[in-house]
């Protein structure tokens, strides 16, 4: 650590995970659990409204870019964002069910809407205990919010998964 680095504010960005992402799959933006949206206790989730894919029961604190692309959108509390391709896949990460409720307490963001990600760089860091404080699930949902442009979005099974493993194949 070098003697500016006491000075700076906020936490400082995890490194990026080591990964290989290729056109037409998604990468799991968290080390963890993976489980089917069927299991997310939440109906808008769990019924796909927002897209097809999967959650992942996260064991770390921070949320990897699972494609490389832009941030399309980042919503203002630090518990989502939205990703696209140069393929034009959309992506949604997000970390917990009703979190935006938190107002972003427990949430660190860093990226930007707008900027260009790879996989496996930092996104979104979060506290799995504030989330748990304030009663809510932890599971970090990874969507391709787009899903009806494609004739398969297929998860992996449940089971372990690491951050920047393949987790949903997709064909068009």
């Amino acid at each position: 650590m070098g003697l500016f680095d006491r000075f700076k504010k906020g936490p400082a960005r995890p490194d990026a995970v080591p990964c290989h992402w290729e056109p037409l799959t998604v990468l799991s933006p968290v080390d963890g659990e993976a489980v089917a949206l069927a299991d997310v206790p939440d109906d808008a989730f769990s019924q796909g409204l927002l897209g097809q894919g999967l959650a992942v029961r996260p064991s770390g604190r921070t949320v990897f870019s699972p494609v490389d692309g832009t941030v399309a959108a980042l919503v203002g509390s630090g518990h989502a964002v939205g990703l696209e391709t140069a393929d034009g896949t959309e992506v949604l990460v997000h970390v917990g069910v009703d979190t935006v409720a938190m107002e972003g307490e427990g949430f660190t963001a860093y990226v930007s809407q707008g900027d260009a990600v790879r996989a496996g760089q930092p996104l979104l860091g979060f506290d799995p205990d504030a989330i748990a404080a304030a009663g809510h699930p932890d599971e970090v949902m990874v969507l391709v919010s787009n899903s009806a442009e494609y004739g398969a979005v297929t998860p992996v099974a449940p089971g372990p998964v690491r951050a920047g493993e393949r987790v949903v194949a997709l064909v068009r």
